[in-house]
């Protein structure tokens, strides 16, 4: 079992973040994954880097760890050729460390910039088109493709991955985990109830891959913490995610407008829609179920008022205790 950090484009400036990635490997994470986002949750305490821009100075930095986006949108406002020449070459600039992550986005990804968002069905059917052609494409092929959302006319890519790109896409419910199952190489999937994400997404997923004959597949668990002393230092370390947990948040186009609808909620509320941990010992305690659900890779999503010190903590504390649960499951 391996471990992975998460590097939030929403929270941090692109250049602090990729100093956030390279002490992560430094503590001793296997795994780096990277939210990518044209707008932020708020708008005041907040940042959006690009984030193919970021991946492929954090691949020359780093010299150990696998790094993935979790996740892209290969759907609207990224072509999922571009997204395979993307994800091609960070492979290449990284010696062979990359993973795709994908899933079906966000309307404050792509309302800004002048894309409809749709509802579930046709995300789901441009989520199939989308990976059948990058698939292709990373497998080295000259693609001609018709389908209801995309259009290719020989496309290939010239500078290839090194080896195989794996392509993970993230469900939250069982039709997208059977999709996910049926096409792609891993699943990625938020635990907060265990036996809900098995019964909801684990599970389907598994038995779809099955069905088609996909024999090894990846399973990557995450789960949003926050690391704080007190109730005040929570709301702090929350700043610039407060607005991630309100209502309409997937439709929303602008940050200023979901900063107002959190700000006007209590703020025990929206800190109780995370998992708190006072001190390092509670996170081995809110990450142990993602050991326990059988994951290939546990991520830890934490945030706190002074990053790099929890990144030391994490590496020196934590770790090494989800390690030994990982041993003796």
């Amino acid at each position: 079992m391996d471990f992975a950090y998460f590097c939030g484009h929403e929270q941090f400036q692109p250049e602090t973040l990729l100093e956030h990635g390279v002490l992560a490997e430094q503590v001793g994470f296997d795994a780096l994954t990277v939210s990518d986002h044209f707008h932020p949750w708020v708008d005041d305490a907040s940042a959006a880097g690009f984030a193919w821009a970021w991946l492929g100075a954090l691949a020359v930095r780093t010299r150990r760890v696998r790094i993935a986006t979790a996740v892209t949108c290969p759907l609207f406002h990224y072509h999922p050729g571009m997204i395979a020449q993307a994800a091609a070459t960070v492979d290449r600039l990284s010696g062979g460390r990359f993973a795709l992550g994908v899933g079906t986005g966000e309307g404050i990804n792509e309302r800004p910039l002048g894309w409809e968002f749709p509802g579930y069905k046709e995300r789901n059917g441009r989520m199939a088109e989308a990976i059948t052609i990058m698939r292709g494409l990373l497998a080295g092929e000259k693609v001609d493709y018709a389908g209801t959302y995309y259009r290719l006319n020989k496309a290939k890519l010239y500078s290839p991955p090194l080896g195989s790109v794996p392509i993970w896409m993230s469900a939250g419910g069982p039709q997208s985990a059977t999709l996910a199952g049926k096409l792609a190489d891993g699943l990625i999937v938020s635990v907060k109830v265990p036996t809900e994400a098995r019964e909801q997404v684990i599970d389907p997923f598994r038995r779809a891959a099955q069905e088609v004959g996909r024999a090894k597949t990846t399973l990557v668990a995450q789960r949003w913490s926050i690391l704080a002393r007190d109730e005040d230092e929570a709301w702090a370390a929350l700043q610039a995610w407060r607005g991630l947990r309100v209502e309409g948040r997937l439709e929303e186009v602008d940050p200023a407008v979901l900063r107002v609808r959190a700000d006007g909620m209590d703020r025990r509320e929206i800190i109780g829609k995370y998992a708190w941990a006072r001190k390092p010992e509670e996170l081995v305690e809110i990450y142990r179920p993602l050991v326990e659900v059988g994951a290939d890779i546990v991520t830890l999503q934490v945030t706190s008022v002074d990053q790099p010190a929890t990144i030391k903590v994490l590496g020196a504390e934590v770790l090494p205790a989800l390690r030994g649960l990982a041993n003796r499951s």
